[in-house]
C-alpha cells in the first residue's frame, strides 16, 4: 500500500469537504499558506465612508434603483421577511419554471452519480480512454508517457460541447485536464522519489484534450474522429499581447519570448461565438520550484513571485527535478509564461494554441465572452484567489463570421486575434451601506439588501503587433500585462471572495460570479467583511449578480444567493422561500440553459452531502428556488456542466479523492466498480423522449 504523506493529514482551513490531498496538487495548498494579496488597496469598509447616502444613482445615462431598493439578503429568523426583488413577483409560484421540473435529488453521499428521477445517465470517456489513434487500450499497471500522449488526460474541469456542422448527432468534446494527484494515479507511489517515468505521465495527463463523440440510445460515446487531438505540457503554445518577446518571459530555450512550451492548471473555459474555446490556466504556481537553499532572489523579484504564491522550494510533484524549466533558479523567468487564457481552435487539429496576455495574467478560473449590439467582444474572467479580483476585457476589434463550418480560414485567423487587442479593466464595488452596518454576520443590514454599484477600473490598452499603454501609473504595459495582480493592485481593485467561473446570461446579459468561499475573509490582518462578501470564515460561498454596462465602465449588482444552509440566518436563496429549496454550498462553474436558468457545480461541499449541480431560477415569482438535479461520487468534484435542451453533462474530478486512501487502498472504484479504479471521467444524462426539466 502507498502511503498518504504524513503532512496531508491535517484540517483542510478552507472548512469545505475538500480533501487536504486535494489541496496540496490542485492548488498548492492555497487555504494553509498566507493570502498572497498583501496590497492596502481600499475595500468597502473604506469606500462606503467616501459615498453619500442617495435615493436614485445614474449610471451611463440610465436610472437604476438605489442601494436598499434591489434583491436582498434575508436573516431566516421568523420575524425577517426578506425585500421584494425589482425582477421577481411577491406572488406564490404558481410551479416549478421550464427547464426545472423535476424532482431534485436529496443530499447524499454515494459512491455513484446520482441524478433526478426519470433521466438516464452513461459515462462518456475516462481518464486513460484512447483518443488517437494507436493509443493502447488503458491499462493502470502499464502506463507510459507516450500512450497518455494519446489517451484522455488525467482530472477533466472544463467541458465545452460544439455541434459538429452537418452532423445532428456529432459534437466535438473539448476538455481540461487540470491536475495530476499521483497517489491516485500509480500504485506504490513515493512522493520523495517520484520517477521519470511518474513524471513522463504526468506532463502528459494534464493540458486540454479533443474528441469528436456521437449521440446514440445510450448517450455520447467517443469516435476516433479527425479532430481528436491531445495538448499537453509540453505543446508548443503562441505568447501573443504585450508580454510576448517582453525582457519578462524570454528563456534560454525560447530567447524570442514568443514560444511557450505547454499549458497546465487549466480550469475553467469557455465557447467563442467564432467556435474556439478559451482555456484558463489557473495555480500554475505549483509547478515551479527550486532545491532548499536555493538564493533569496532579489526583492523586486521575491515581490513578484510573492503575489503569485510562486516560492523558492521544492515542489510536491517534483518536476524541477526532471525538467529545469520548472526550476526557478535555472529558469527564472517560466513562470511568466503560464497564467494566461489559452485560446484553442479545435476545427484545425494542426492549429498552435495561442495566450492571450492583453487579457493579463492571473489564475484565471476561465474567461466567458458576451457580445454587445454593435458587436463589441467583451470577455469576462474570475482570479480564483481569496482576496483577489474581477476582470473584463473589451476588444476594440469585431468577430467576422466564419460560416457555420468554420471553414473560412481568413475569418478565424482575425477572430483568434479578437483577444489581443482593447482594454483590460478590474472591477471595484462600492455601496451605501455604512461599514457598521455590515458585522460578518452575514444577515440583513437595515438598509434593506446587499446591493450596490461598481466601476471598472482601466488597466491596459493593447493594440496591434503587442503595442500597448498602461493605464496604470508607474507600471509598464508589459508589466501590467506579465504582473497584472500588482497593477490592480494599484489601480484600487475590490477584494472578492475567491471569484471562480463569471459568465454572461445569453437571453437577459446579466453577468453572473460564482464567489466560492474565504475562510480568511475577517481575519486578523485580513479585509473584513463587506456588501458583496458579507461573512466573516465564509465557508459556503455566494453569487453575485451583475448588470453591467458591457462595453462601458458602470454597473449595478446584488447577490443572487448567499449559499449555505437553508435553515441558518446567513444565507439567502433570492429571495424565495427557502424551506422549499436544495442547499447549495461552494459555487465554482456556471451554465445557462436555454429558458435562461442558471446551472451551477459545486466544489468543496461545505454541508453533509457529495457535490452537485443545481438549477437557480433568475425571474419571476420563483427567482433564488435552487433544485439538485445530480450528485457525484464520494471526494468528487461537479465541473464544466454543459445544459442543452435534451442533455446535460458534466465533467467528475477527482473521484475518491481523501486524505486517507490511496489508489492502493481506494475510497471509491467509481465508475468502473467491482475492483476496478477509480477514473476522473465525462458523464452525460438525458431524458427518453424529452427535454431536460420539461
Amino acid at each position: 500500500m502507498a502511503l498518504v504523506p504524513l503532512n496531508l493529514f491535517v484540517t483542510h482551513d478552507g472548512k469545505s469537504k475538500r480533501q487536504h490531498i486535494t489541496c496540496v496538487y490542485k492548488c498548492g495548498d492555497a487555504c494553509s499558506k498566507p493570502v498572497p494579496n498583501r496590497s492596502d488597496n481600499e475595500y468597502f469598509g473604506d469606500i462606503v465612508k467616501t459615498l453619500s447616502r442617495r435615493s436614485m444613482l445614474q449610471a451611463g445615462g440610465v436610472a437604476v434603483l438605489a442601494v436598499g431598493a434591489g434583491s436582498v439578503l434575508a436573516a431566516c429568523s421568523s420575524d425577517s421577511q426578506p425585500a421584494a426583488s425589482p425582477t421577481s413577483s411577491s406572488a406564490a409560484p404558481a410551479g416549478p419554471p421550464p427547464g426545472m421540473n423535476f424532482a431534485s435529488v436529496a443530499p447524499n453521499s454515494e459512491d455513484a452519480v446520482v441524478v433526478a428521477d426519470g433521466y438516464q445517465q452513461a459515462v462518456v470517456i475516462s481518464w486513460g480512454d484512447p483518443v488517437l489513434p494507436g493509443a493502447p487500450a488503458f491499462d493502470v499497471t502499464n502506463q507510459t508517457g507516450d500512450a497518455q500522449r494519446g489517451q484522455f488526460g488525467f482530472n477533466n474541469d472544463f467541458a465545452g460541447l460544439l455541434p459538429v456542422p452537418g452532423s445532428r448527432n456529432r459534437f466535438l468534446l473539448v476538455t481540461n485536464f487540470e491536475y495530476v494527484t499521483p497517489q491516485f494515479m500509480f500504485s506504490g507511489y513515493n512522493p520523495d522519489a517520484p520517477t521519470r517515468d511518474q513524471f513522463d505521465v504526468e506532463i502528459a495527463a494534464v493540458g486540454m484534450g479533443v474528441v469528436e463523440v456521437e449521440r446514440t440510445p445510450e448517450g455520447l460515446k467517443p469516435v476516433m474522429g479527425r479532430y481528436n487531438r491531445r495538448i499537453t505540457a509540453d505543446s508548443p503554445m503562441t505568447l501573443t499581447g504585450p508580454a510576448a518577446g517582453s525582457e519578462f518571459v524570454k528563456t534560454v530555450a525560447d530567447p524570442e519570448g514568443r514560444t511557450v512550451a505547454g499549458t497546465f492548471a487549466n480550469c475553467a473555459g469557455g465557447v467563442t461565438p467564432w467556435g474556439t474555446v478559451l482555456s484558463g490556466e489557473e495555480n500554475f504556481q505549483d509547478y515551479f520550484g527550486a532545491a532548499e537553499g536555493s538564493p533569496t532572489p532579489a526583492p523586486v523579484q521575491a515581490d513578484r513571485l510573492d503575489r503569485y504564491g510562486v516560492s523558492l522550494e521544492p515542489t510536491e510533484l517534483k518536476w524541477e527535478t526532471f525538467d529545469p524549466r520548472f526550476d526557478l533558479v535555472a529558469t527564472p523567468n517560466e513562470p511568466n509564461r503560464f497564467g494566461y487564457v489559452v485560446e484553442l481552435n479545435p476545427w484545425d487539429p494542426n492549429s498552435t494554441p495561442v495566450k492571450h496576455s492583453a487579457m493579463g495574467r492571473l489564475k484565471h478560473e476561465g474567461a466567458n465572452i458576451y457580445v454587445t449590439d454593435d458587436g463589441t467582444v467583451v470577455a469576462y474572467t474570475g482570479d480564483d484567489e481569496r482576496f483577489d479580483y474581477m476582470y473584463k476585457f473589451v476588444s476594440s476589434k469585431k468577430m467576422r463570421d466564419p460560416g457555420p463550418d468554420k471553414s473560412n480560414t481568413a475569418a478565424m485567423a482575425h477572430n483568434m486575434t479578437i483577444l489581443d487587442e482593447g482594454t483590460l479593466y478590474v472591477a471595484r464595488l462600492s455601496s451605501d451601506i455604512p461599514p457598521s452596518d455590515i458585522d460578518g454576520s452575514g444577515e440583513l443590514p437595515p438598509s434593506g439588501s446587499f446591493s450596490g454599484t461598481g466601476t471598472w477600473l482601466p488597466l491596459l490598452r493593447s493594440g496591434a503587433d503587442g503595442q500597448a499603454e498602461s493605464l496604470v501609473d508607474g507600471i509598464t504595459a508589459q508589466e501590467v500585462a506579465v504582473f497584472t495582480r500588482m497593477a490592480a493592485d494599484k489601480a484600487g481593485a475590490t477584494k472578492m471572495d475567491r471569484p471562480e467561473d463569471f459568465e454572461a446570461n445569453p437571453k437577459t446579459g446579466k453577468v453572473y460570479v460564482a464567489l466560492t468561499n474565504n475562510s480568511k475573509r475577517g481575519a486578523p490582518g485580513e479585509a473584513g467583511p463587506d456588501a458583496a462578501n458579507p461573512r466573516n470564515d465564509n465557508k459556503s460561498g455566494q453569487v453575485l449578480e451583475i448588470t453591467d454596462n458591457h462595453a462601458g465602465t458602470d454597473f449595478t449588482w446584488d447577490l443572487l444567493l448567499v449559499c449555505g444552509d437553508p435553515e441558518a440566518a446567513d444565507t439567502y436563496y433570492g429571495g424565495f422561500d427557502k424551506s422549499k429549496v436544495s442547499p447549495i454550498s461552494c459555487p465554482d462553474n456556471l451554465a445557462f440553459d436555454s429558458h435562461g436558468n442558471l446551472w451551477i457545480s459545486t466544489d468543496g461541499n461545505a454541508l453533509d452531502s457529495n457535490d452537485g449541480l443545481f438549477a437557480v431560477a433568475l425571474d419571476g415569482p420563483n427567482r433564488g428556488e435552487v433544485k439538485q438535479f445530480l450528485t457525484v461520487p464520494l471526494g468528487a468534484e461537479t465541473c464544466g456542466p454543459v445544459v442543452t435542451d435534451d442533455l446535460v453533462t458534466v465533467c467528475v474530478q477527482h473521484p475518491g479523492e481523501n486524505d486517507e486512501n490511496s489508489i492502493d487502498d481506494p475510497q471509491s472504484r467509481w465508475p468502473e466498480g467491482g475492483n476496478g479504479t477509480a477514473r476522473p471521467s465525462v458523464v452525460a444524462v438525458w431524458k427518453n423522449n424529452g427535454q431536460i426539466g420539461v
